[in-house]
């Protein structure tokens, strides 16, 4: 069963992830984890996170440590105030800021009109503390690592790779600037299975099929198109990986 999601993030992959290879490895290692879409709907794996974004990486190790009872405990933004209003560790004010505006690269400090008009399940409430609460004791055997892509572990396992799109929507990303074609080669290199995406346009990876996403359903109907790549850890027929 799945977990999450924890954030509502700019690229997020939780509603996609249903739609992409089903992990074929016990551990998932997410090289531009993000708020770990993929991994969240497979939570029971060996999941190992790594992102360049400190404030990402805090509220992830926040996360993995915290108990229910701590993020339930966690208060609403006061009418009429931010997240700088808030009586608790800088990552918890990150975790709410990011629930202030909906898919969002970075946390907010004040709740958006659209965040504000809605529904209390879309921005920072009760019920969203609910769900993050009921999802923390499933991901107490995860792993954040602060750091570059490079930096995964070596190893056969499910390789998630995710990193801000090489088209013009990628500068949404605090950290956007990759060496993608020393991406490419790094992916290619990797041991194990291998799922890999961008948005059409992209070119460094030789993929090898295309999938449309729709957007978040209270952000209206558009769709982006996006290439994919993966390379099956299984044997095939004929001997040796898919």
């Amino acid at each position: 069963m799945s977990v999450g999601p924890f954030v509502r993030y700019y690229g997020g992959k939780w509603r996609a992830a249903p739609r992409y290879p089903a992990p074929e490895c016990r551990r998932i290692v997410e090289h531009f984890a993000g708020f770990a879409g993929y991994s969240c709907r497979y939570p029971h794996h060996n999941v190992v996170l790594i992102d360049k974004d400190p404030i990402i990486a805090g509220i992830w190790a926040y996360l993995i440590k915290a108990t229910p009872e701590e993020i339930l405990a966690l208060p609403d933004i006061p009418e009429g105030g931010s997240t700088d209003d808030l009586p608790v560790c800088q990552e918890a004010r990150w975790l709410a800021g990011f629930w202030c505006n909906n898919g969002v690269a970075q946390p907010c400090k004040t709740p958006s009109k659209w965040c504000r008009e809605s529904h209390a399940l879309i921005g920072w409430s009760q019920p969203i503390r609910e769900r993050i609460a009921a999802g923390v004791p499933r991901i107490k055997h995860w792993r954040i690592i602060h750091g570059s892509y490079e930096d995964a572990p070596r190893g056969e396992a499910t390789h998630f790779v995710d990193p801000p799109y090489q088209t013009a929507a990628g500068r949404h990303y605090k950290h956007s600037d990759v060496d993608y074609q020393a991406l490419g080669a790094h992916c290619l290199a990797l041991e194990g299975q291998v799922i890999a995406m961008d948005q059409v346009g992209a070119h460094w990876m030789p993929w090898t099929g295309t999938i449309s996403i729709h957007s978040t359903p209270t952000h209206g109907s558009s769709i982006s198109k996006e290439v994919l790549y993966h390379r099956s850890n299984q044997p095939s027929l004929f001997g040796g990986a898919a």
